[in-house]
């Protein structure tokens, strides 16, 4: 089930709101009850088998978290068999048959691949349950002494199936101790409907030009280039207008989840690219990889060793397949340069900018790529090696999408937060009702707009459900 569908819309979510906020519950053990149930109906709905290894996934963690907790002489013994089991499963699920592949590739040997079906959400909920234990073993948060609370960590369905990667210690109080209003439910409300218009209006947009040329061999260099920069626009839009609908749910039942995103694309380095994009992700290696290793605080070539293994396995936790191996050693070399050159972003300027912006579409579009050949075939194509500067077909959908372009290069930049700033220096009353009104109806009309279009259209995947 996802957020942009019918279902979820019209059944799912009003049905769990009925409940939720029955005036007749109100203790908070029976509110995480009804969450925890429909957390789990939500991931069985897409995931009818896979839902009993969650459940499994979820018991075990329980169970050793306690250990950890009460056993202190042998915490760091069962933190290891702990976090080696969540990494086993996610191994055996994600990577078995791409280490298959290699090692056939090395010995010259045929050893039969599994071809075992991936999970929706796996690396996410197995990398929550890691940072559960190692919250518990640093003594961050106390171990839930209650099942049901570690499946409501682990299982609650904002973010359940693609993120962001919430840490224990974020939420443990708001387990049992959150309190809702309605200051929360609307800006979770508003939160839902900006990502909703991210993912529907704009994501599904560009997904659909993408789709339909990427596997061209004959792309003229502007339409790769269109191509490129429309898939760049799409991935943003898709992940975070998932993670504003994550974020804005939670709200709504009183959770607060970290921000995943902050404008990526206005970064000025590449550094600073990674300190607004998927920040959930990149902050769980800072502290659960990186910093464990030595982080900067050791040796010049340990610290590039360092930097190397957290960037192989950022690469790798996306997918088991060289273009991911390849994306992660791309930003890798990039930071290394970076780091040697300590470029301050505000001084780069402008030019630092469109530095940025060059790898990153570059490297969104070996992410993007099928295998590394496909990459290396599009990348031919970008740089003119083969194929013609402009043709019609690049002329055609750039005048039919440079409204999508302009709109998602806009939405792409932080105007809402400078609007946001005029707002609060307004201190005329009468103007400040008139701005919360048009406010309203923007949001409800943004809101019909996408049931119109979710109605309407059948495309509407999810690129982070791959991971």
């Amino acid at each position: 089930m996802v957020f942009s569908s019918s279902v979820f819309l019209f059944l799912f979510l009003p049905v769990l709101l009925a409940i939720y906020y029955c005036p007749i519950i109100k203790k908070r053990k029976y509110k995480n009850i009804i969450l925890v149930l429909f957390s789990i109906a939500f991931y069985a709905w897409g995931e009818p088998v896979f839902v009993l290894l969650l459940l499994i996934n979820i018991f075990i963690n329980y169970k050793m978290a306690l250990c950890i907790e009460e056993t202190e002489k042998k915490a760091k013994s069962y933190l290891i068999i702990a976090i080696c089991y969540n990494i086993l499963i996610l191994f055996a699920f994600k990577y078995l048959d791409f280490a298959i592949s290699i090692l056939n590739g090395v010995l010259g040997s045929n050893i039969p691949e599994m071809n075992l079906p991936l999970p929706i959400g796996i690396s996410f909920y197995s990398f929550q349950a890691i940072s559960y234990l190692v919250d518990v073993y640093r003594k961050n948060s106390k171990a839930q002494k209650e099942v049901g609370n570690v499946a409501l960590y682990i299982a609650l369905f904002p973010q359940l199936i693609a993120g962001p990667i919430v840490r224990y210690e974020t939420i443990s109080q708001e387990i049992s101790t959150r309190s809702e209003n309605w200051q929360d439910i609307s800006q979770g409300i508003a939160r839902f409907i900006v990502g909703l218009s991210k993912k529907v209006l704009l994501s599904n947009a560009f997904g659909v030009l993408v789709d339909t040329y990427w596997s061209n061999s004959s792309l003229s260099v502007g339409m790769a280039w269109l191509l490129a920069i429309s898939y760049t626009l799409q991935i943003y839009f898709d992940f975070s207008g998932y993670s504003d609908m994550a974020i804005g749910l939670g709200k709504v039942f009183g959770f607060h989840f970290q921000e995943n995103f902050k404008y990526p694309y206005c970064a000025r380095t590449i550094t600073e690219f990674w300190r607004r994009w998927h920040i959930s992700l990149s902050s769980w290696f800072r502290d659960y990889v990186y910093i464990p290793l030595g982080g900067n605080k050791v040796s010049r070539k340990r610290h590039f060793f360092n930097l190397f293994i957290v960037w192989l396995l950022t690469g790798i936790w996306h997918g088991a397949n060289w273009t991911f191996v390849l994306w992660g050693m791309l930003y890798f070399v990039l930071l290394i340069i970076e780091k040697n050159l300590n470029h301050e972003s505000k001084k780069i300027g402008i030019i630092g900018h469109i530095y940025t912006m060059f790898f990153v579409i570059i490297a969104w579009v070996i992410f993007r790529a099928v295998n590394v050949a496909d990459a290396v075939r599009f990348l031919k194509n970008m740089f003119g090696m083969g194929a013609d500067i402009v043709d019609n077909t690049f002329l055609i959908y750039l005048n039919s999408y440079k409204w999508y372009l302009i709109v998602g290069i806009m939405a792409a930049l932080p105007l809402n937060e400078k609007l946001s700033n005029v707002k609060m220096l307004c201190m005329n009353k009468t103007l400040k009702m008139v701005q919360d009104v048009i406010y309203v109806i923007g949001m409800a009309l943004l809101m019909i707009l996408c049931i119109a279009t979710i109605v309407k259209g059948s495309y509407n995947p999810f690129i982070y459900f791959n991971f």
